[in-house]
């Protein structure tokens, strides 16, 4: 075969190409905006990440002042950890293997979710009393550190929310196909 400006072989007449480059199996057809957006939410955790990641490094070399950068919370240290899972993640995409995407799935659990759920009940009290008496103890850059870390918690459930979805949705897709090539 030769390309399109090309020479075409016999006995076409060139477009009977259109057929051959549409993909009709449904895990495929699912599979590729799955892809997409497991990486758009990839890109968010790391940008997360980052933030923790600067707080708790900018507070540990007092690069600023405390006064400025509060001490980390007890629950960020473990959270640092949750870089597994997105490297996992991203390792399982390019050649869809299920065993990282698995092992992305429950490192997720432990090193994304498991540190927030205790984050969340780490800072109820400090934030019970800034909401009843208006008094805040640790500060990022002059904000309630417990209100600017729930505002990250927040939006880093529903990443990983959405990222344990999608990757489900991948896995049962990806999944699907193996036991199809098993079966032939």
């Amino acid at each position: 075969m030769t390309s399109r400006a090309g020479l075409r072989p016999g006995g076409t007449n060139g477009s009977e190409f259109k057929y051959k480059e549409r993909v009709s199996v449904p895990q495929y057809q699912m599979s590729a905006p799955m892809k997409s957006e497991v990486r758009k939410l990839n890109l968010v955790h790391f940008l997360l990440w980052l933030l923790v990641a600067a707080q708790v490094t900018v507070s540990h070399f007092n690069l600023v002042s405390h006064d400025i950068v509060c001490m980390p919370y007890q629950w960020e240290y473990p959270y640092l950890l949750s870089l597994l899972p997105l490297f996992c993640s991203a390792l399982s995409l390019p050649k869809n293997n299920i065993s990282y995407l698995v092992l992305s799935m429950i490192s997720a659990g432990l090193f994304s979710v498991a540190p927030l759920i205790y984050g969340g009940m780490e800072m109820f009290p400090v934030a019970q009393q800034l909401y009843r008496h208006g008094k805040a103890y640790r500060f990022i850059f002059g904000f309630s550190a417990v209100t600017v870390m729930y505002l990250i918690m927040v939006v880093a459930v529903q990443v990983h929310g959405w990222q344990l979805y999608y990757m489900k949705k991948l896995l049962d897709s990806w999944f699907d196909s193996t036991q199809e090539k098993k079966k032939k």
